[in-house]
């Protein structure tokens, strides 16, 4: 023992000193304390002036534990107010500390719901990663790849989500198409990831102008075409007038300084699209132009040699639509176009395929044309967008001036997010090519047979299919269909809020007048069956459950309107005062 206080004295030496080093308080302050409750009086006045704080409970000294006596405690205060010794905190779960925690928790559960999301975008630039690296195809160096839709929504026969689809059947596809899911996704990385102009050098324009590249790649796919003799247009109206007057001013430029009378021609035939007959009419009132239109038959069909009848030497454009919105008529461009150029070499040749892409094929070479029309709201795509056809070599005049967009042949920052959407739509188009004319012509027969069986008559004299009789030279899609004794317009009037159809004739409730549709005139349609002419037409998304719902609301519509106008007088009867308007009958 004696060792051992002769090994410890040194500690004890310097930590006694340590502790004789801590003022104590006085000793008359001591006795005056004596006695007396506690108060900040009673501290001293150096003393007073410190914050005052609980010091946490002292643990003893491991070296002070060996010893034994008073020393050896005072040497463990001492040690544990010279080192700084605190005992472990505690860990105390308060209302605060549990909404920090929550709080702070946010971030990792978003991260973890968006994992999916992140992966997606991780896999797409791994693709672009390989494309760039592997790949021969440019476009796939910076352009994203398509988010998939969910399962079951982009398939051929799905009805799409909304809750107009579940209240209202949609048999109007071809005055517009929904967005197919498929193309919306590949327009949804252009809403607000890449958003740059193509025309500018930098990062942000680089997956815009690949994006360009990479649609007009798929529309010449679909055509059966080069790239390079795609122009992306507005719409196909300005495709169409694009069309004509390319023809004209190269006709105008090709004689120019000759003698003699040179006015160019155009024919076209009674059926066109207002876009062709409106701009036709008006040049022609302008004295730029002078035009032929040819008529069709009862089935809606144009006579091949009847268009190149009137061919002349200054015909410089023969356009004759591909496919009639109304009744679905097949025109046989391909003859046209061989006929017109035997008796006129130089002549072009444009169509109208607005109706036909998506539903037969259509490519160019087996149509022998010059320059095509595709309009993208009609297969799948957004309004505002389309193209033109231009074979090399053909003309194109430019309607709008500015800059070099589209090779120079069209001024204007490329709408990208709608071009986009435009060529996913043709890609679509060219995959599905051997499955969905199937599936749109499965739903247009039974759609006939259902009005047929409600609406037919006993003799089946009360419905009467508008077009062609052979199905060959009809759209898969379209049924024009006339329903004796009532009024199509007022029909649908009715329908509105159930089926979504058009009409091929408009009559106005409490008026002398209607207006029959010009391609119903153009075919002789008779008139009893004109004024009840819908036109129902069915698309990729249409289902067996809306043939069938559509085709039950026309029929119970149709059977009250017929029980409503058998209860008039004759002279009251909608389709009297129609027949004298349109001139069909004295």
């Amino acid at each position: 023992r004696a060792e051992e206080r002769r090994a410890m004295s040194p500690v004890v030496a310097s930590t006694s000193s340590l502790a004789s080093s801590i003022q104590t308080p006085p000793l008359s302050f001591r006795r005056r304390l004596a006695g007396r409750t506690p108060s900040s009086r009673d501290v001293p006045p150096r003393e007073r002036s410190l914050p005052r704080r609980t010091r946490p409970p002292r643990r003893r000294d491991p070296v002070a534990v060996r010893a034994s006596g008073g020393s050896h405690q005072a040497l463990s205060r001492a040690t544990a107010v010279a080192v700084g010794h605190h005992p472990p905190p505690k860990h105390v779960f308060t209302p605060t500390t549990v909404i920090a925690g929550v709080f702070s928790a946010f971030p990792i559960v978003a991260l973890f719901l968006r994992r999916k999301e992140l992966l997606e975008k991780r896999n797409a630039r791994a693709a672009n990663d390989s494309g760039a690296t592997g790949g021969s195809d440019a476009s796939s160096m910076t352009a994203p790849r398509p988010i998939a839709p969910p399962r079951g929504v982009g398939s051929i026969g799905s009805r799409l989500p909304g809750a107009t689809h579940d209240t209202c059947v949609y048999l109007d596809y071809n005055a517009t198409t929904p967005i197919f899911p498929e193309v919306a996704a590949a327009m949804e990385p252009f809403l607000w990831e890449h958003f740059g102009n193509p025309s500018s050098g930098h990062a942000f324009a680089a997956p815009c102008r690949d994006a360009v590249a990479k649609a007009r790649g798929q529309v010449a796919t679909m055509l059966g075409c080069h790239p390079d003799e795609v122009v992306f247009t507005s719409c196909g109206s300005e495709s169409d007038n694009h069309a004509i007057a390319s023809a004209v001013d190269l006709f105008v430029e090709q004689k120019r300084g000759k003698i003699g009378s040179y006015v160019p021609h155009v024919v076209s035939t009674a059926v066109e699209h207002p876009a062709i007959l409106e701009y036709l009419a008006a040049n022609a009132k302008a004295n730029v132009l002078t035009y032929d239109l040819v008529p069709v038959d009862e089935e809606g069909l144009v006579d091949p040699k009847a268009v190149a009848a009137k061919v002349t030497s200054n015909t410089c454009l023969v356009s004759v639509m591909h496919a009639n919105n109304e009744t679905g008529a097949i025109q046989p461009v391909a003859d046209c176009a061989r006929l017109a150029r035997e008796k006129n070499r130089d002549v072009l040749i444009h169509t109208d395929a607005a109706q036909s892409c998506g539903k037969i094929p259509v490519k160019v070479n087996d149509l022998g044309v010059d320059m095509c029309t595709v309009v993208g709201h009609k297969i799948g795509a957004p309004k505002g967008v389309a193209a033109l056809y231009v074979a090399s070599g053909a003309p194109f005049s430019k309607l709008l001036h500015g800059g070099g967009q589209e090779a120079g042949r069209r001024a204007g920052t490329e709408n990208v997010l709608h071009i986009v959407g435009l060529g996913a739509a043709c890609e679509l188009v060219e995959r599905e090519k051997d499955v969905l004319p199937s599936h749109m012509s499965a739903m247009r027969d039974e759609l006939l047979r259902r009005l047929e069986l409600g609406l037919g008559d006993d003799d089946g004299s009360g419905v009467r299919v508008n077009g062609p009789i052979d199905d060959a030279e009809r759209l898969p899609n379209t049924l024009s269909v006339g329903i004796k004794g009532v009024s199509a317009s007022q029909l649908l009037d009715v329908l509105k809020d159930d089926v979504a159809a058009s009409a091929g004739a408009a009559c106005h409730s409490g008026e002398a007048a209607a207006s029959v549709s010009a391609v119903l005139r153009a075919m002789a349609t008779p008139e009893e069956y004109a004024i009840g002419t819908l036109r129902l037409s069915v698309g990729r998304h249409t289902c067996p459950a809306d043939v069938e719902n559509g085709a039950a609301s026309v029929v119970d519509a149709a059977r009250a309107q017929r029980e409503e106008i058998a209860a008039l007088p004759e002279g009251e009867r909608p389709w009297w005062c129609v027949r004298k308007a349109v001139g069909l009958v004295d």
